[in-house]
């Protein structure tokens, strides 16, 4: 079996949405994004004019777009820049460790859509929509029927699948619970033998070592954008 190239993470919304997730994007062969319910990343195909102006014709005036990866960002024309920083990706060569006590762990479903936006809402793990729980499986762990915390799957790549949406409500923090979530989404997705991957701030460094704990080791710094159509 040939293995997967790590070069598509350079670029990973891209190489997301022209393979395994083309199904929830809009676009072409120049320019994609995310479905408006699904997220708000979208990305050009490289950075000519005419692929970054395909990627505005895909955003209506007042709408946001993020926009992730390698290398320095070249903003389309017609949007003014929300917020943007440095990050780092993170992948797991090697096999998570295992967490114990997975007993309380459960998957989450279409079902528990409304707990998982508010969660998001309220901790802002990164761009979280009413349908971002379709990109991927997500688990979570419940507190008195209340969602506590949550993590799942976000961009996938030919043999890569990113952790993501990791998350705990302010009154469960310190307890392990982002940890032990992590650990189980990242094995479940090697078990399928694939690679895990993820994106964190480089200003997080709490977040950092926890994913290095784990078994991650960072692959490269990213850049990050948040703009909004004018």
């Amino acid at each position: 079996m040939t293995p997967p190239d790590p070069s598509q993470l350079d670029r990973p919304v891209w190489n997301s949405l022209e393979g395994p997730q083309r199904d929830l994007s809009e676009g072409g062969s120049l320019a994609r994004r995310y479905a408006p319910h699904i997220n708000l990343f979208g990305s050009a195909r490289d950075n000519s004019e005419a692929a970054l102006t395909a990627l505005k014709a895909l955003f209506k005036p007042g709408q946001t777009l993020f926009i992730l990866q390698v290398g320095s960002i070249h903003q389309p024309p017609g949007f003014e820049p929300l917020k943007a920083g440095p990050g780092v990706q993170m992948v797991a060569p090697r096999t998570v460790g295992a967490e114990d006590g997975a007993d309380d762990i459960r998957r989450l479903s279409a079902s528990d859509a409304s707990a998982m936006l508010a969660l998001a809402t309220l901790t802002e793990p990164g761009p979280f929509l009413s349908h971002t729980h379709s990109m991927g499986r997500y688990w979570g762990i419940f507190r008195d029927g209340r969602l506590a915390a949550m993590a799942g799957e976000r961009m996938r790549l030919e043999g890569y699948t990113e952790v993501s949406g990791v998350c705990t409500h302010p009154d469960a923090q310190g307890q392990g619970l982002a940890r032990r979530l992590s650990a189980h989404v990242a094995g479940a997705i090697q078990a399928r033998g694939e690679t895990p991957f993820l994106h964190a701030w480089s200003t997080n460094t709490h977040a950092i070592k926890l994913y290095e704990r784990l078994g991650f080791e960072t692959r490269a710094e990213v850049n990050a954008m948040a703009l909004k159509r004018v």
